[in-house]
C-alpha cells in the first residue's frame, strides 16, 4: 500500500463554533480531514480545497471513550497517520458558587475536563509511536484568572489547560506538541445565550470589558489556532495562549 504523503488533521466537531473555519484553513494549508459531525455542505468546501475528507458521525459527545477512538481509528484507516488533532467541548455554566450544585459541578467536570482527557488519550498514543504530531485543546481564557459569574465553568477551564501543559512535558521527549488555547468575549451563539449578548444594550457593556471593545470572530480564532496545528511551527510546547481581546 502506498504511504499516505500529505498531512492529516482530526477535528472533533464539524457542526459549529471554530471547527468549520478550523477544517476550511487547515484544508487550504494541505491538510487531509477527519472530522467529527461536520455540518451540512463542509465536507464539499473542503474536497473544493483539495482535501480527502472522512466523517464520522455521532461523535460529538467525548466524554465517551470510544467516540474519540471513532476519530483516531477513522484516521489510521483512512489515511495511516495522525499529524494534528484539535478538540473543543463543554457548556458554559454561570452562576454564583453559593447558589450552584453538585449537578451543576459533574456537567462542567465532564465536558470541560473529563472531554480533553478522553481525546488526548485517544490521540497521542499514534503521534508518540510516529513520534512527530501537535494537538491543540480549546479551553477558555476564564482558565487565566477568576472570573465573576463563572466560578464553576473557570476552575475546570483551568484544570484542562493544566493537563494541556502537563501532558505537553511528557510528551516532550517523543516530539510530540500539546498546547491550548482559550477564548472569551467570543462572538457566536453559545456566548451569547450565555451572558444575554444578543440584546444589543447587553452587548454594549459585555463589550465595554474588552480591551478592544468588541467581541472576536470565529473566523479569526480559526487563524490563531493555526500555528499550533499546522506543522510550520514545532517548537511551542505546554503552551497557554488567551484568545480575549485583551482580557487575560
Amino acid at each position: 500500500m502506498t504511504q499516505h504523503t500529505r498531512p492529516v488533521a482530526i477535528i472533533n466537531d464539524g457542526s459549529f463554533y471554530v471547527g468549520p473555519p478550523l477544517a476550511r484553513a487547515l484544508a487550504a494549508s494541505g491538510y487531509d480531514i477527519v472530522v467529527g459531525d461536520p455540518a451540512d455542505g463542509l465536507v464539499a468546501e473542503l474536497e473544493a480545497l483539495g482535501a480527502t475528507v472522512a466523517s464520522v458521525s455521532q461523535v460529538r459527545d467525548l466524554t465517551r471513550p470510544e467516540n474519540p477512538q471513532k476519530l483516531v481509528q477513522t484516521a489510521l484507516d483512512v489515511f495511516g497517520r495522525i499529524d494534528s488533532a484539535v478538540m473543543f467541548s463543554g457548556l458554559i455554566v454561570t452562576g454564583s458558587i453559593l447558589k450552584s450544585s453538585r449537578e451543576d459541578l459533574d456537567k462542567v467536570y465532564n465536558g470541560c475536563v473529563v472531554a480533553p482527557y478522553e481525546f488526548l488519550k485517544a490521540t497521542l498514543p499514534t503521534m508518540v509511536t510516529q513520534r512527530s504530531g501537535q494537538v491543540l485543546l480549546i479551553t477558555s481564557a476564564s482558565a487565566a484568572r477568576p472570573t465573576p459569574g463563572a466560578p464553576l465553568y473557570s476552575s475546570m477551564r483551568s484544570a484542562a489547560t493544566m493537563l494541556a501543559k502537563n501532558s505537553a512535558m511528557e510528551m516532550a521527549k517523543n516530539n510530540v506538541q500539546v498546547n491550548a488555547v482559550g477564548t472569551n468575549f467570543m462572538d457566536f451563539p453559545e456566548f451569547r445565550r450565555a451572558t444575554g449578548a444578543d440584546d444589543p444594550e447587553t452587548r454594549k457593556k459585555i463589550e465595554s470589558q474588552v480591551p478592544l471593545n468588541r467581541l472576536g470572530g470565529v473566523d479569526e480564532f480559526a487563524h490563531f489556532c493555526m500555528p499550533y496545528l499546522d506543522g510550520k511551527s514545532t517548537f511551542a510546547t505546554g503552551q497557554f495562549v488567551s484568545f480575549s481581546g485583551g482580557w487575560s
